[in-house]
């Protein structure tokens, strides 16, 4: 199929978080604003600077076979087992093959030439690498694991992903640090709208808890040292907000063309409208501070989709908990949208994820997502004293209910190197 103009939906949502080990659980605690950052008790987290994180909530070790998990990296264990919760949430019963509707009854076929899957990651196998590294010195070449360089490829998530499901339409791994794992559903969206491919499996991935990035992302001072009070150190929006929590996990969508969900009775969630994407070109590392590279993103949305303003109902923020970067955003918002920001629930619910780094585009997409399938948007927790600059409808302490008919999400991403990618869901 040639059409460079389809529809395309989300028709199954797959997590594994800091706060529960699949979608539902992650989705219950998100509404009932519990934060997952925690106290790191390894040894080895002694000395650090930084010695909280919002570690995953259900050890893979637990879901995974180990004969299987021995060959996966951390980050490739939480991409496999969201996406197996999203394969099997969108009704596919098979590797590329015979699926059920929502409903259970016979569906269509998958053709795996027209199934594709684009999982990201940020930094890869990072924990891989240091870990082999660490057995290269200390017991020998003929230690180090013969899987090593397929654990530590930043395309490993992806390629297990691809290979768990059968998917031959292409198999991709955009790396854009914190805005990868947004940058991959919205390739994934382009590759169904273009017609390279019916079905395709998409979301990100991080397993990046480990002294050497806590070290460096400190150093930097990037993180929040607040030691003492883990569940109240990420507070994006708050005046006395210093730095994210770093967290772990994955995201995961299942996203289809409206013809073949409609065609096997699929369950939709909502449909995917398209992206933005525009760069910074202002530092490696901060954001430009007028939000001007984030708001060519929000426009490029607008002028790339029908989607309008008006319809915005709920943004999940990047809201990081930094103090520039919650700032820009919302100056962008204002830059763009005017006055209609007024009547956007804003969220930022990695105040209670952490900051998955990569992986946060895609459990941040799966919340967006639930919010509009249940018409509800999360909590911000921790805003004690709300920066006056903050100036937007920040949903805070409680859930907020979101209006009738037919209303739009927005999910914002952006990482190191100034890369900006929104993602905008419909209801249907």
């Amino acid at each position: 199929m040639n059409s460079t103009n389809r529809t395309v939906v989300v028709t199954g949502v797959g997590a594994t978080t800091p706060l529960g080990g699949d979608a539902p659980s992650t989705w219950e605690a998100l509404l009932a604003g519990r934060s997952g950052v925690s106290l790191l008790e390894q040894d080895w987290a002694a000395d650090l600077p930084v010695r909280i994180a919002a570690s995953i909530a259900v050890d893979p070790a637990t879901v995974i076979p180990r004969p299987q998990a021995r060959k996966l990296d951390r980050s490739a264990q939480f991409a496999l087992i969201a996406a197996r919760e999203a394969w099997a949430d969108a009704g596919f019963t098979a590797k590329a093959g015979t699926v059920t509707s929502a409903a259970g009854a016979a569906g269509a076929s998958v053709d795996p030439d027209r199934l594709g899957a684009v999982v990201a990651s940020g930094i890869g196998g990072v924990t891989t690498l240091l870990d082999q590294y660490d057995v290269l010195r200390e017991k020998g070449v003929r230690k180090v694991s013969p899987h090593t360089v397929p654990m530590l490829m930043p395309n490993g998530p992806a390629a297990n992903v691809g290979l768990e499901v059968g998917a031959r339409a292409g198999v991709h791994t955009p790396v854009s640090a914190c805005a990868s794992g947004a940058e991959a559903i919205g390739y994934a969206i382009e590759m169904i709208r273009t017609g390279r491919a019916d079905v395709v499996v998409a979301g990100g991935t991080e397993a990046a808890i480990h002294p050497l990035p806590i070290a460096a992302f400190g150093n930097m001072m990037a993180m929040s040292k607040n030691n003492d009070d883990p569940q109240g150190a990420s507070r994006p929006y708050d005046v006395d907000r210093n730095g994210f929590v770093l967290g772990e996990g994955a995201g995961v969508v299942v996203l289809e063309s409206a013809e073949h969900a409609a065609q096997r009775g699929a369950r939709i969630y909502a449909e995917a409208v398209g992206q933005g994407i525009s760069a910074d070109a202002h530092h490696i590392t901060q954001p430009e501070p007028s939000g001007n590279g984030i708001a060519h993103a929000l426009q490029n949305l607008l002028d790339a989709t029908d989607l309008k303003p008006a319809e915005i109902a709920h943004i999940n923020a990047h809201a990081t908990s930094t103090p520039q970067g919650d700032v820009a955003e919302i100056k962008a918002l204002r830059k763009v949208f005017g006055q209609d920001v007024d009547h956007m629930a804003l969220s930022a619910t990695k105040s209670m994820t952490g900051h998955l780094l990569g992986g946060a585009g895609g459990v941040e997409t799966v919340a967006s997502v639930l919010a509009l399938h249940h018409r509800i948007a999360p909590p911000t927790i921790n805003i004690d004293n709300l920066d006056p600059e903050a100036d937007a409808d920040v949903v805070r302490a409680e859930p907020r209910a979101l209006p009738a008919g037919t209303i739009a999400a927005l999910n914002d991403s952006f990482g190191f190197g100034g890369h900006n990618v929104v993602l905008a869901f419909r209801t249907v």
